[in-house]
């Protein structure tokens, strides 16, 4: 008899539950607390299409390499459908400088270095109607899942059985031999376990930062901006990131992160007028945004409550429960400055089919989950919290008068942009192998740890600034003060604010 899963949620975590699943001939059920589809039209979908279980929908999104390469290997008619519908690939050779481009050879590795891009509606879209094709996936849309159905088994570890819920006024219970909860950072499924006695490692804390997206459609007769022959369309100003997510059938979106700790900024860039007047005066977005090139097409979209969480669901090789498996950011979330959150997602989906396909006991599968979790996805969990604790010192430091960075800080801070960024930027071989940690091919460190890698980046920061200045990218924006003066925001207060807390410590 087949095994039944469920899967809580249809977003892309569960989509891609879906996806890997169904080819080993299991009955998969997914069920979904939203609405069905109501159109295949992009733009009217992106209008129109309530997802009150994520909230992110319409934030800027950009889909690494590794999350493409699993859905090649895996279903490629859904990469074909996907291109149907105005998902974008951006190749390699995208990453060249002018100066790269002149003896590009391209190799064979650079397909797998291929991301896309779209606005997120589109490719949860073009995923959704794939999945419903799929001989053995059912989804049921408009259940909101109330409980877990758990017991305890004689070796008294929880069991999850199945879920309880409301389903058209109507409450109903689903029993599944495995339940997969896909439900997002939303979910109460970890909670309830929790508070039933499940021994649940978590860590936890705050990115120190906020996201705010605006989104823009070309003119008629408008094409995007030649990336080359115009600033970097991302960039990095200490209180202010920001960057062009390109999206599909014309339109992109622009997103602006600015630290927790710049209160008034974050304050007064929900304003459409002053977003829209930042990006015009960030060389980079300025032809994007320009009244020439397009328009602005909704209001300013915040999204907060950014935290780094990881979830041990096995302590000391003893799991908290059988026949669950949680996956996405029920499980783990980081920053998403990087676009990891759903490549995230699809390598869990793959390692839990590897894991059960593989095991059949429920305490092998729980391990071994466990432990393909941690070796797929803590190295750049453990990446992103590093850089975002980074950042928030930075930030801070920035608003403290008379602050300065540590010896061992400076040099790293140097490292990175006066001999990573330069080498990357000057040798091919070295922008492709560091690619591949980016794109979660490889341990986001590993190239870093190759000699012929940490030589080059060294020889390059050994040149000095004068030699490697062709490799310098230009001033991304204009300096603190100035901006929020040219904005009419009070530059001084958040900095007034930060002493008066270090005076009442002190």
């Amino acid at each position: 008899m087949r095994e039944k899963v469920l899967v809580i949620g249809a977003g892309i975590g569960g989509l891609c539950t879906a996806l890997m699943l169904a080819p080993s001939g299991r009955e998969i059920v997914m069920i979904e607390r939203d609405g069905p589809l109501d159109t295949s039209d992009p733009d009217e979908l992106f209008r129109n299409w309530k997802r009150n279980g994520v909230a992110h929908l319409r934030q800027s999104h950009a889909f690494l390499a590794r999350l493409r390469v699993i859905m090649k290997e895996e279903h490629p008619a859904l990469i074909d459908q996907l291109l149907a519908n105005g998902v974008r690939e951006l190749p390699f050779d995208i990453w060249l400088t002018e100066q790269q481009e002149e003896g590009y050879q391209p190799e064979p590795e650079d397909e797998d270095l291929t991301m896309i891009t779209s606005r997120r509606t589109t490719l949860e879209m073009t995923m959704r109607r794939y999945v419903e094709t799929l001989p053995n996936v059912r989804l049921q849309c408009g259940f909101r899942v109330e409980r877990l159905l758990t017991r305890k088994g004689e070796d008294g570890i929880l069991q999850v059985y199945g879920v309880q819920g409301m389903r058209d006024g109507v409450e109903t219970e689903l029993h599944a031999d495995i339940v997969v909860d896909a439900s997002g950072k939303g979910g109460r499924g970890i909670k309830q376990l929790i508070d039933e006695g499940a021994i649940i490692n978590e860590e936890s804390e705050s990115a120190g930062i906020l996201y705010f997206t605006r989104h823009y459609r070309l003119l008629p007769g408008q094409e995007e901006p030649d990336r080359r022959s115009n600033p970097p369309a991302s960039g990095d100003l200490g209180y202010l990131k920001f960057g062009v997510f390109p999206g599909d059938n014309g339109n992109f979106s622009i997103t602006l992160a600015v630290p927790e700790v710049e209160l008034e900024l974050r304050q007064a860039i929900v304003d459409p007028e002053i977003f829209h007047a930042i990006t015009l005066m960030l060389p980079g977005l300025f032809p994007w945004t320009n009244a020439n090139r397009s328009e602005p097409t909704g209001k300013v979209i915040g999204m907060g409550d950014l935290v780094s969480r990881w979830r041990d669901m096995v302590v000391d090789r003893k799991p908290a429960v059988h026949g669950y498996f949680a996956l996405g950011d029920t499980l783990v979330r980081t920053n998403p400055l990087f676009g990891r959150g759903c490549s995230f997602a699809a390598v869990s989906a793959q390692s839990l089919r590897k894991v059960l396909d593989t095991h059949s006991k429920p305490t092998e599968r729980a391990i071994a989950f466990h432990e393909a979790i941690k070796t797929e996805l803590r190295p750049f969990y453990l990446n992103q919290r590093q850089q975002d604790r980074a950042a928030i010192k930075e930030a801070r430091r920035a608003l403290t008068p008379g602050a300065r960075a540590k010896l061992r800080t400076r040099l790293t801070k140097s490292f990175i942009k006066d001999g990573i960024e330069i080498a990357i930027r000057s040798d091919t071989k070295l922008l492709r192998e560091a690619l591949r940690g980016f794109h979660m091919l490889e341990h986001p460190d590993a190239w870093l740890r190759r000699p012929r890698n940490l030589g080059g980046v060294l020889y390059y920061w050994a040149r000095g600034k004068r030699r490697n200045a062709a490799a310098y990218r230009p001033e991304p924006g204009p300096e603190r003060e100035a901006m929020l003066r040219s904005l009419q925001i009070d530059h001084q207060a958040d900095i007034n604010r930060i002493a008066s807390e270090m005076a009442r410590a002190a």
